[in-house]
């Protein structure tokens, strides 16, 4: 079993910039290729980032690419948000999780473990 917690959301304005940080437990995460999430009020769960086992593979929504990337530290078994230029459509909660398969499913279906979330919340 795999435990994921994330923090750093929070208030910003728009242009602004936030790190979300993802802390796993109970196992190893470096074999898992590892995802962010987000969900809005009223909407599904929309992939954002995702990041392979050995970080030789990422990938982004087109709504982010260029404004977020994705990084992790195996050794501390954490994965990384940091997300640049944020805009009130960038608002959610955003999830992190992992998919022990090691590719990064743009569903959210296939991935094995989830966290509870972090708000995020871009004035304008």
């Amino acid at each position: 079993q795999v435990q994921l917690v994330e923090s750093g959301g929070g208030w910003v304005q728009a242009g602004g910039s936030l790190r979300l940080s993802c802390a796993a437990s109970g196992r190893s995460i470096s074999s898992d290729a590892m995802g962010w999430f987000r969900q809005a009020p009223g909407r599904e769960r929309e992939f954002v980032a995702g990041i392979t086992r050995n970080s030789g593979r990422t990938a982004f929504a087109d709504s982010v690419k260029g404004r977020f990337t994705i990084s992790r530290d195996n050794a501390k078994n954490a994965v990384y948000l940091q997300m640049n230029n944020l805009s009130p459509e960038d608002t959610a909660v955003y999830y992190c999780a992992a998919n022990r398969g090691g590719l990064i499913p743009l569903s959210p279906k296939p991935y094995d473990y989830w966290g509870q979330g972090t708000q995020v919340t871009v004035s304008s």
